[in-house]
């Protein structure tokens, strides 16, 4: 068995020290982080729900008998699993990162535990480096979008 020190042992001879203020701020987030992935986890259990309610309406409709409208349907059904799908992945990593965060905090602060300290800032890193990296890609988009629009709006005053 692993034994493990006190989390002030190891931040006083680096200068830094978790003060009861400073451990009642992480206490404080902790909670809040749980109460945040449990509802992300209800959140992405009802879009699954509401996702396999649209594959079964959209089957349904194809199965009455729409002819050459269910090929629509079922392009239409392909986008649906396809959009929420990706929604799904999104939203599940960064609320199961924020969750562990949430219960490793408790962990370390209720037992003094550096090594679950540790895993959970860990956690906490992997959902802000989650966002940012999302963020980046969303802003790239944005940037590829402004471009395209001004090369058409710039090719529009030359025709």
């Amino acid at each position: 068995m692993e034994t493990s020190n006190p989390l002030d042992d190891n931040f006083t001879t680096n200068g830094v020290n978790l003060t009861e203020e400073i451990k009642s701020y992480l206490y404080e987030s902790a909670k809040w982080g749980k109460f945040l992935s449990i509802v992300g986890f209800v959140s992405i259990g009802l879009i699954v729900i509401f996702m396999l309610i649209m594959i079964f309406a959209g089957g349904a409709a194809m199965l009455s008998g729409l002819g050459e409208s269910a090929v629509f349907a079922g392009l239409g059904m392909g986008f649906i699993v396809i959009f929420y799908g990706l929604m799904i992945a999104m939203y599940f990593f960064p609320t199961l990162f924020l969750y562990r965060f949430s219960t490793k905090m408790k962990i370390a602060l209720d037992a003094n535990d550096q090594q679950s300290l540790s895993e959970s800032f860990k956690n906490m890193k992997s959902v802000l480096k989650f966002w940012g990296i999302f963020t980046a890609i969303i802003i790239g988009f944005y940037a590829v979008g402004i471009l395209a629009s001004l090369a058409m709006g710039g090719l529009g005053m030359f025709m």
